[in-house]
């Protein structure tokens, strides 16, 4: 197996192993909130944590992964989120949970951005749209793996027994330090400049080195947050939505779980021919306006057919766009310090965007499915009037940083 296939394997593996992980939240929630007799909102912020979580290890992994390299630190990230998950299965408090789960996410953090790093590397800019779409998808992967074990493990063994399952990961951890080289960019960007790296102060503070660095920063920040809060939304909620609006079984909601996801890995292969035939701004303006207009009908959707279909579709468009981000974030910082910015700007996302189950949860108290997902229309909209003007612009690298100029 080449190199490329390797970073494709490791990191799609990597991404697997963590969406099954936060899945489990999802479909353990009921139990969870039973069990320690907390609100919709406070089990809302279960993720909400681990969301910020992801945020900090996110940077402080990001920055290290720059510095000591892809492949070691990426091993490392990956025993931390499986130590989290694991531990959650012995909490006997929801503060213990809490604990946690930010630890599961301080991992989870810093596995995906070095994960995109290591492929954007490898694959060359005319199939990283593809490269990155492959790798989002294992995300979904792991939705489905959540699917099939919670249905087999939560009605018998309850919920503690499904967090144990996650002390897998660090079988893969040690597979991956075995097998997998580090990238040769970055071993080539550490040459090139080692002498400058020495003189530097702190690589956050260059994600905003001058005023349109900046504003790009803050736009895919922005992106990025509206596509963890729908997702977040979507995936967190839907299930217990469709339990009581339309009466679906735990194993029915499962049902619901898979369709969607399948939907999604569809959008999200689509969108990365998509990105790389027709460029960003088209595919995510389509993909954007799409998925505005699907979640907000689909509060409409009757029927066991009319739920799983509406439930594909909605995933295709508002998921899809998630196998963009990888290759949209890398393309905008040079390899130096391209890990720190994957990993920041997109768990920024996760820690923001992750505080939407806490609304969710917030207006399924208070109103009704229809008013939720008016809600996640209407983030799109502002995601796409966002994207409008970030796409006006594309990446020049002069020296050690890059600036955006107009296209």
């Amino acid at each position: 197996m080449d190199y490329r296939k390797k970073t494709v394997v490791a990191s799609i593996t990597g991404l697997t192993l963590e969406g099954m992980d936060i899945m489990f939240i999802s479909f353990a929630m009921s139990m969870i909130v039973a069990e320690f007799n907390i609100d919709l909102a406070t089990g809302g912020f279960i993720s909400s944590i681990t969301n910020i979580g992801m945020l900090l290890g996110g940077m402080i992994f990001g920055i290290l992964a720059d510095k000591f390299g892809r492949v070691k630190v990426f091993t490392y990230t990956i025993f931390l989120f499986a130590i989290g998950t694991a531990l959650t299965a012995v909490a006997t408090s929801i503060e213990q949970v809490y604990i946690f789960r930010f630890i599961a996410g301080l991992g989870a953090g810093g596995e995906y951005g070095i994960g995109m790093a290591l492929v954007a590397e490898a694959w060359p800019k005319s199939k990283q749209g593809r490269a990155s779409s492959y790798v989002s998808v294992g995300a979904q992967y792991g939705v489905i793996l959540a699917a099939f074990l919670s249905a087999m493990i939560l009605p018998t063994f309850g919920w503690r027994a499904l967090f144990l399952v996650g002390v897998i990961p660090v079988i893969f951890a040690f597979i991956v330090r075995r097998n997998l080289d580090e990238s040769p960019e970055w071993l080539k960007a550490q040459k090139d400049n080692k002498e400058e790296q020495k003189k530097e102060k702190g690589k956050l503070i260059q994600l905003f080195a001058t005023p349109r660095i900046a504003i790009t920063t803050i736009s895919l920040a922005i992106m990025a947050t509206v596509q963890i809060a729908g997702y977040n939304g979507l995936m967190i909620w839907l299930p217990s939505m469709l339990q009581e609006s339309q009466g679906l079984s735990v194993s029915s909601s499962a049902l619901w779980t898979i369709s969607t996801a399948v939907g999604m890995i569809i959008g999200m292969l689509t969108f990365g021919m998509i990105m790389d035939k027709f460029g960003a701004k088209r595919a995510y303006g389509l993909f954007l306006l799409a998925s505005a207009s699907a979640v907000f009908l689909y509060s409409f959707a009757t029927g066991s057919a009319g739920v799983l279909i509406g439930g594909a579709i909605v995933g295709f468009f508002s998921n899809g766009m998630f196998a963009g981000y990888g290759a949209l974030i890398s393309s905008f910082y040079p390899a130096k310090i391209r890990s720190t910015a994957t990993n920041t700007i997109f768990n920024f996302g996760r820690a923001v965007g992750g505080l939407s189950p806490i609304l969710v949860g917030f207006i399924l108290q208070h109103y009704n499915m229809t008013m939720a997902m008016i809600y996640l229309a209407i983030l799109y909209i502002i995601s796409f009037l966002i994207m409008l003007s970030l796409n006006k612009e594309k990446a020049s690298r002069k020296g050690n940083v890059v600036e955006t100029v107009q296209s």
